[in-house]
């Protein structure tokens, strides 16, 4: 992928910058592997918003994303790098020998017609080849990370997003996160070779509000610059301080910097918690 600018002949273009999808090879998706996605507008069954700022977008398809890579020691074919407008990674589309088709997350620099397999022994240390953690080589980039044997990748799944293994010991493998945490998983967890693709996804500056409006993105507004009714922050002539000891959610809740994590079974797997903002 590269980042392109174009002519500022509007203020709205003047900053913005687009992706080139030069690492496209294919722009319709499979048809057997999308299904329509339904707007909520951050609601839920009751039709209450549980999510602000949502809404509005344009329409789009969700196309099926093979997480689990369950499909074990049948070699696959990379048949095409497609776009996939829910997630900022571009995903893969595989042809496996006995014809069914799936995609994947798509590792960065993996080569249409290059054969990978997913396997829970050892294979080939390649990009795009998944396999248990125990069988990844200390600092070896990884992403598309099981927490739980079986249950799908949750870690190392956005743009440019990689895990490294620090090393195997008994029962579990310690991973080194993106944030720089360092935590214990399973060694049985699956994860794929390589970091996650689209890297320069970050570099992209929208550059007008109406970019947000067709990301389903509506807009926020400050705490501050609302009535007291509206918001604890709200009231007063003119630019105030919120007036409080520490920040508040529109519903009065303690925000900005408070630790939401609660007891959970899985603090005891956290070696190293992340480092703190400044």
């Amino acid at each position: 992928m590269g980042i392109k600018k174009v002519q500022a002949n509007t203020p709205g273009r003047r900053h913005a910058t687009f992706d080139d999808f030069a690492d496209i090879t294919k722009h319709t998706p499979e048809k057997s592997l999308i299904v329509i996605k339904k707007k909520t507008s951050g609601r839920n069954s009751q039709g209450k918003i549980t999510v602000r700022h949502r809404g509005g977008g344009e329409k789009r398809f969700i196309r099926i994303v093979d997480f689990k890579r369950d499909k074990f020691d049948i070699p696959a074919t990379v048949a095409a790098i497609e776009y996939d407008p829910n997630r900022g990674t571009r995903i893969a589309l595989l042809n496996y020998a006995d014809g069914e088709k799936r995609y994947i997350v798509a590792p960065a620099n993996l080569p249409v017609g290059e054969k990978i397999m997913s396997s829970k022994n050892l294979v080939e240390i390649k990009i795009g080849n998944c396999m248990p953690v125990e069988f990844i080589p200390a600092g070896v980039a990884i992403n598309c990370l099981e927490l739980e044997p079986g249950r799908g990748a949750k870690v190392a799944r956005g743009a440019g997003n990689a895990v490294f293994v620090m090393g195997v010991e008994g029962k579990y493998a310690q991973i080194k996160m993106p944030s720089g945490e360092i935590r214990l998983v399973k060694k049985e967890c699956m994860c794929t070779v390589g970091q996650a693709s689209n890297a320069d996804k970050r570099h992209i500056t929208l550059g007008k509000a109406g970019r947000s409006r067709h990301m389903g993105i509506r807009p926020t507004v400050r705490g501050s610059a609302m009535n007291p009714v509206d918001h604890p922050h709200g009231g007063g002539e003119g630019n105030q301080s919120i007036g409080l000891r520490h920040p508040k959610t529109p519903w009065g809740k303690p925000a900005l910097g408070v630790k939401t994590r609660r007891k959970r079974s899985s603090t005891k797997l956290i070696i190293k918690r992340r480092a703190k903002r400044k």
